[in-house]
């Protein structure tokens, strides 16, 4: 893993809890995601300082998710203790064992912990936590997610505060769960391959003063360069027209070459550039606060690269541009980021500047 060695001003959410959901059982989302991913970034001096996780209330799900729907997680997470195996989950495809509501409830708290340490400290928190989030809706789990992370953070900071909050989405899988609660003062901004699983966010809309903003990128693949120039175009344009009051990033890096489950063929060092715009418009909008919560990525060595150059964004005395153009994006996919950017306030040329 490519970083220099010394200590870095990230903070990491992390508990030993999130690798006991499906150990033993032979499925990508493993929990070497976060015990091998942790190592090396110790090693590497990139995860130095670390924050105590704590478990999600029932109030503080609640506000995403179905009363119903959590009380149908307890009933079949607790019919398979001390039977030793898993099943899957009743609504859908998500695959859970006896440890699986304890580990999601204590997922869900990382990432409110996450965002509190980030608003508090004005700075850039990742919460290194599974089971992930982003497909779960508000009744149902999918796609190796039980409760929507992101989401409950976002509303809790709403709970708390009447602010904006802009969720950012770069896994290679459309976060559906997420923009299924989208509203109400949170903003959804993604570039997912499509018509990859769950084959959804091919539209981008106003919801009230809110939007949602669908990038779909061809499952096939894209360049480096074309997936960095359009955050690159993304982020400012978006971040200017919501002024969100805090960021949240749903961290997913199964777009990198190579992943078991995703794979665009983007490198791992895109994750630097994106950070780094993730990091400009957050300074200008947020006073720098931004939470971090890992999604996808089912490859040890891209995760944990990933989650360095992040840190080096992140920790340099200035976020280091980066070098793009609007040509580096083929001609189909800039389409598809001018009807995003289209839905935006104001006329699209103050969005996308450069050769139309």
């Amino acid at each position: 893993m490519p970083c220099p060695r010394q200590a870095f001003r990230l903070k990491f959410v992390t508990d030993p809890l999130y690798a006991e959901h499906l150990r033993g059982v032979a499925h990508p989302e493993r929990p070497e995601r976060v015990e091998a991913v942790a190592a090396r970034l110790r090693d590497a001096r990139v995860l130095k300082e670390e924050i105590a996780a704590r478990d999600a209330t029932d109030a503080e799900i609640e506000r995403v998710h179905s009363s119903r729907y959590v009380a149908l997680i307890e009933r079949e997470v607790e019919a398979l203790a001390g039977v030793g195996r898993a099943r899957y989950l009743s609504t859908g495809d998500t695959v859970v064992d006896a440890s699986s509501l304890r580990a999601a409830r204590r997922a869900a708290g990382g990432a409110l912990v996450a965002l509190e340490a980030a608003v508090a400290q004005r700075a850039a928190v990742f919460a290194l936590v599974r089971p992930p989030g982003h497909h779960a809706e508000p009744d149902r789990g999918m796609g190796f997610c039980l409760f929507n992370n992101v989401a409950i953070a976002a509303r809790a900071f709403q709970a708390a505060t009447p602010g904006k909050v802009l969720v950012v989405d770069f896994d290679y899988h459309h976060g559906n769960g997420t923009e299924a609660v989208a509203g109400n003062g949170l903003s959804y901004v993604s570039t997912h391959a499509y018509p990859a699983y769950p084959g959804t966010g091919t539209a981008s809309y106003r919801r009230g003063d809110d939007c949602v903003l669908n990038v779909p990128l061809p499952a096939g693949g894209v360049e480096t360069a074309a997936f960095v120039a359009v955050w690159a175009a993304l982020l400012p344009a978006v971040a200017a027209a919501v002024r969100p009051d805090v960021i949240l990033v749903s961290a997913g890096f199964d777009y990198v070459a190579g992943d078991r489950v995703g794979d665009l063929g983007v490198g791992a060092e895109a994750a630097a550039p994106v950070a780094a715009a993730i990091r400009g418009v957050a300074e200008e909008h947020c006073d720098g606060a931004v939470a971090y919560v890992l999604e996808g990525g089912y490859e040890v060595g891209a995760l944990a690269t990933s989650i360095a150059v992040i840190a080096v964004a992140h920790d340099a005395r200035e976020a280091p541009a980066a070098v793009t153009e609007l040509s580096d994006i083929p001609r189909g996919i800039r389409a598809k980021l001018d009807d995003a950017l289209r839905t935006l306030p104001g006329p699209p040329t103050a969005h996308t500047k450069g050769p139309q």
